[in-house]
């Protein structure tokens, strides 16, 4: 199954200029939701995870399948005064604007091995400060996990320092 196949182009959303790759296409279809949920855990299983970390919003939807098949914890990053708990913040930029995100101060204990999963690697913004946010509460990075992987934007140039597996590539 090709899983591109299921990616849509929208010109100019969420601004003029910007070609937003929509996975609602691959979403609705079954058959490409059971294949794309197998293909994310095929790049992480066997690795020691205690939490999948999952990005505001899209990064929600495999985040937790993720975690169930891994035996883990899923643990939200959300947009900035979303979680009802206390949290820690991180400002990033991103590529068409700038943006906080936050988790709970209880989410990640020190030393617990985690999977930051969304659904975009862009600019590497939003994946950097979710990275900030594991490591400001003790937890150790495994691997930052995309579906697609913007590669003319370079987002990989932010996070030097962790192991990058995206499904997709453009």
């Amino acid at each position: 199954m090709n899983l591109g196949d299921y990616i849509r182009d929208v010109p100019d959303f969420p601004e003029r200029g910007v070609v937003f790759k929509d996975i609602t296409p691959l979403l609705k279809d079954p058959e490409a939701l059971k294949a794309t949920a197998g293909a994310l855990f095929e790049m992480v299983k066997g690795s020691n995870i205690q939490k999948v970390v999952g990005v505001d919003s899209r990064g929600f939807i495999f985040a937790p399948m993720l975690a169930e098949r891994l035996n883990a914890g899923f643990v939200p990053v959300r947009k900035v005064g979303k979680l009802p708990y206390k949290t820690v913040s991180q400002s990033y930029d991103l590529e068409y604007g700038s943006d906080t995100l936050e988790v709970h101060l209880d989410g990640i204990e020190q030393g617990e091995q985690v999977l930051v999963h969304d659904d975009v690697l862009a600019t590497g913004g939003t994946a950097s400060a979710v990275c900030k946010l594991v490591e400001q509460l003790g937890g150790v990075v495994v691997q930052c996990n995309f579906l697609i992987e913007l590669q003319f934007l370079n987002g990989r140039s932010n996070l030097p320092d962790y192991t990058i597996s995206s499904l997709l590539t453009y």
